[in-house]
Formats: C-alpha cells, sequence, structure tokens
C-alpha cells in the first residue's frame, strides 16, 4: 500500500511541476508576462504556427498601439525563449 501511496505522489509531484514549468508555457502565458493588463485585454492569440504568432485586436487604435509595440515585443519573446519569428495582429472579434 505504501508503495502504491509514494508511486502517486511522484506521479502528482512531476504533473505539478511540468504544469508551471516555462517550457510548458503557450502564447497567451508569453503574452500575459510581456503586456501590460490594459493590454491584455485588447487581444486574443488566433495561432501559432511555424514562428508566427496570429493575434486578433479588438480595434484599429490598438491595432496601432501595438504595431508601434512590435519590435519591443518579438525581443521579450526571443528572451522568453519563445521561438517567435513574426507576430501578425489583425483586426477582428475577440
Amino acid at each position: 500500500m505504501d508503495t502504491l501511496k509514494n508511486a502517486l505522489d511522484i506521479v502528482m509531484r512531476n504533473l505539478a511541476s511540468k504544469k508551471e514549468g516555462p517550457a510548458d508555457a503557450g502564447p497567451e502565458q508569453w503574452l500575459k508576462n510581456i503586456l501590460t493588463k490594459k493590454e491584455l485585454r485588447h487581444i486574443k492569440v488566433k495561432y501559432f504556427s511555424k514562428g508566427v504568432l496570429g493575434v486578433i485586436v479588438d480595434s484599429s487604435a490598438w491595432l496601432y498601439i501595438l504595431s508601434l509595440k512590435k519590435e519591443e515585443l518579438l525581443e521579450k519573446l526571443h528572451k522568453e525563449n519563445a521561438g517567435v519569428k513574426n507576430v501578425v495582429f489583425r483586426i477582428g472579434e475577440l
């Protein structure tokens, strides 16, 4: 019985560490670490494929603001080791 309990404890600890680890972080988490709360309210990740991160923006004003920050955003994504080569912003519904 103790062996089963120990095995379950080990499995649960491994699952918890994988959940918290940066390797498991996705595009939403990368952006959450980089952008402000205000900016996050106006975007939604649409896709991440072949190094291209597609982001939906809710208005032309926010499209402009985030486009101005694109280079800075890419630099920060590189520091996160996200594997993002480009970010594409499009206007759409969140």
